[in-house]
C-alpha cells in the first residue's frame, strides 16, 4: 500500500491500522455504493441498460492452520475440496446481464460455539455481544444493508444453504423480490392451507402430471396402422416407417 501510495516508508499505513477508530460496516456501505454505480455507468456506456440485475449468494472459504482465528472450524473447504481446518464468509455480488460483477457486501461465519463460549469469544477477539447467525441469516443482513441503500434486483439466487432458511425467503417475498434459491429434496413446500409435501415428491407429482397430459395429447393424434406411431396427419407417409398413410379431412 505504501508503495502505491509512494510514501517513504511504511509508518502512516501502520498508524492508520493499528489506531484508527474503524466502522467496517459504513467502509462496506460506501464501497458497496462506489462499486455499484461504477458498474451501473459501465453498462450504461456499453448501452446494455435493458439486462438484468441480480443478486448473486455464495460462500468461499480460506484454509488456515490456526486454532485461535475467528470463525475458524474443521468443516469442508469448497478451495480445498476436502474437510479441512478453516474460515467461511457469505458474499454478495452484484451482476449486470450481459456486463460484469462486483462485490458489494461479506459477513464473516462464526461458529455457535465460538460465540456463546466467554472464554473462547475472549481468547480469540470475538464481540461480547455477539450473536450467532445462520450464513442464511447473514445473507439477510447483507440484503437488508443493500435495500437500506436504495440497491433493487430484479432477482436473487444462491444454492440449497439459502434456500433453506426461512427467514430469507420470507424477507424476499415480503418486498415482493424475485428469487431463485435452491432447496434440499427433503424441503417442505405448502400447496395449500394444512397441506404441505416434500419438495422431492412435489417434483414428482409434477412430473407424473406433465406426462399424463403428454400422454393425453399423444393420443388425440393420429396413428400409423403398421408401426402405430403417432403421426401429424398432415404426410401422405408415416414419418417413422414410411407407411403410406390415410388422408385427413
Amino acid at each position: 500500500m505504501d508503495d502505491r501510495r509512494a510514501c517513504r516508508g511504511p509508518d502512516r499505513t501502520r498508524r492508520l491500522l493499528n489506531r484508527a477508530a474503524w466502522d467496517e460496516m459504513a467502509a462496506m456501505n460506501q464501497v458497496r455504493k462506489f462499486a455499484a454505480a461504477g458498474l451501473d455507468e459501465a453498462t450504461r456506456r456499453n448501452r446494455r441498460t435493458g439486462g438484468l440485475r441480480v443478486g448473486a449468494l455464495a460462500e468461499t472459504g480460506q484454509e488456515t492452520h490456526g486454532s485461535t482465528t475467528a470463525g475458524v472450524k474443521r468443516q469442508y473447504m469448497g478451495c480445498a475440496g476436502r474437510v479441512a481446518n478453516g474460515i467461511n464468509t457469505v458474499h454478495r455480488s452484484y451482476v449486470r446481464d450481459k456486463a460484469r460483477h462486483t462485490l458489494i457486501g461479506a459477513r464473516q461465519w462464526i461458529p455457535a460455539g465460538q460465540g456463546t463460549d466467554a472464554v473462547t469469544s475472549l481468547v480469540i477477539g470475538l464481540p461480547l455481544d455477539l450473536w450467532f447467525r445462520t450464513k442464511g441469516q447473514l445473507a439477510l443482513d447483507i440484503g437488508e444493508d443493500a435495500w437500506a441503500d436504495g440497491r433493487a434486483f430484479d432477482a436473487i439466487c444462491g444454492d440449497e444453504v439459502y434456500g433453506s432458511c426461512t427467514e430469507l425467503r420470507d424477507f424476499r417475498e415480503g418486498r415482493r423480490q424475485a428469487y431463485v434459491l435452491r432447496v434440499a429434496s427433503s424441503c417442505m413446500i405448502p400447496l395449500s392451507p394444512g397441506t404441505r409435501v416434500r419438495c422431492a415428491d412435489a417434483v414428482k407429482q409434477l412430473a407424473n402430471a406433465q406426462q399424463e397430459a403428454l400422454e393425453q395429447a399423444q393420443a388425440r393424434l393420429p396413428r400409423c396402422g403398421l408401426c402405430t406411431h403417432p403421426t401429424t396427419g398432415q404426410s401422405p407417409t408415416c414419418p417413422w416407417c414410411g407407411h403410406p398413410q390415410p388422408p385427413t379431412d
